[in-house]
């Protein structure tokens, strides 16, 4: 922690000593869609304020489609071999003479693992920055990729949420297919948790709506950016709201559902990738976390925050299934309760008054 309070990750770095910034970056982040996603804001505000700085990204494969789709980067590198290691290696490896050709100035290694290291070594370049990776630090994913671009060089990076992206003409279309009406709120409810002790129940996300409708804008609709797999989920959710709900569940890809979000005014979500695309757009998002630590990965940004088990005895506890079977971090929190968070976030008038949570 510095003097003005601030939580301080361990940073690894050469730093670049010119003048002007390094013209050319390699950066590295390989981790899942979220991770990635996470780097997005603070290398676009390195980028606008230096648009003369030529980034190129290297990731895996499956998570490269936004990080394509956003103006952005000169080039995105990828590398196939889904979460298998030693493919990543080998199909790594093959890239190093395509990467020692483009002679970079400096190395943004967002990621900091075995693979990642070794690239940064055999292309031998001496400017570079990492954080070190602490499993007990509080500090944020985003925050750590703050302090480590901002330790190559004597920039200031901040929170850059404004994306562009290429190739969007479709969504409006989209949205239209599947019952937008004009001049409605958009609002995305996103039951998403990749595990069981991560799920909310759907029927409050169907009451969280309805006291929307009732206590917030009657003018709303509700997105559903499902994917397949929760299919059941999505169309329960649908039938139960009715013309209020958008249902896109399994009809858009990773750069559509991005596009989706900057269309939207809040996000509620389980922790989940569609949670940190929502939030690096600045698009107000409440997260509900359960059995994970909302510090690494908690939405940052004014009109965002997180709602999670660190008061409870037994949580985080990083469970896949709840031990008492009732997700009780999370059904503690009711509905009204929730809206009533969401109404204190956003500086919201009711219009009506909210009874108090039970």
């Amino acid at each position: 922690m510095d003097s003005a309070g601030t939580i301080k990750t361990k940073i690894h770095a050469v730093a670049w000593k010119g003048n002007s910034p390094p013209p050319k970056i390699l950066v590295m982040r390989f981790q899942a869609l979220g991770d990635t996603i996470i780097t997005l804001p603070y290398l676009q505000s390195l980028k606008r304020q230096y648009p003369q700085v030529e980034l190129h990204f290297l990731t895996r494969e499956e998570v490269s489609a936004i990080p394509r789709s956003v103006v952005l980067f000169s080039k995105v590198i990828t590398i196939g071999g889904g979460r298998n290691a030693k493919i990543q290696f080998l199909l790594a490896l093959l890239k190093i003479p395509w990467l020692l050709m483009q002679r970079y100035d400096a190395i943004l290694d967002l990621q900091n693992h075995k693979i990642s290291r070794i690239i940064r070594h055999l292309l031998s370049v001496k400017t570079f920055s990492e954080f070190e990776v602490d499993l007990k630090t509080t500090l944020s994913a985003g925050e750590r990729n703050r302090q480590a671009i901002e330790a190559l060089w004597s920039w200031k990076i901040d929170l850059d949420t404004k994306f562009v992206i290429r190739n969007t003409t479709n969504i409006d279309d989209l949205m239209k297919q599947n019952g937008l009406k004009p001049n409605h709120d958009l609002v995305v409810l996103n039951p998403a948790g990749s595990f069981p002790s991560r799920n909310w129940p759907v029927e409050n996300y169907i009451a969280f709506a309805n006291l929307w409708i009732t206590k917030i804008n009657p003018d709303t609709q509700f997105v559903l950016l499902l994917l397949p797999t929760l299919k059941e989920k999505g169309d329960y959710i649908a039938k139960a709201l009715g013309e209020a709900c958008i249902n896109l569940t399994g009809k858009t890809n990773q750069v559509e559902a991005f596009g989706v979000l900057q269309k939207c005014s809040f996000v509620l979500s389980e922790d989940g990738g569609l949670m940190h695309m929502a939030w690096v757009q600045g698009v107000p998002t409440l997260a509900l976390f359960s059995s994970t630590r909302n510090e690494w990965s908690r939405p940052l940004g004014e009109k965002s925050s997180s709602l999670d088990s660190s008061d409870m005895e037994c949580g985080p506890c990083v469970f896949l299934v709840c031990k008492y079977g009732d997700n009780r971090c999370l059904t503690r929190y009711k509905p009204d309760f929730v809206v009533e968070k969401v109404m204190s976030l956003m500086n919201y008038r009711s219009l009506q008054k909210i009874s108090p949570v039970q």
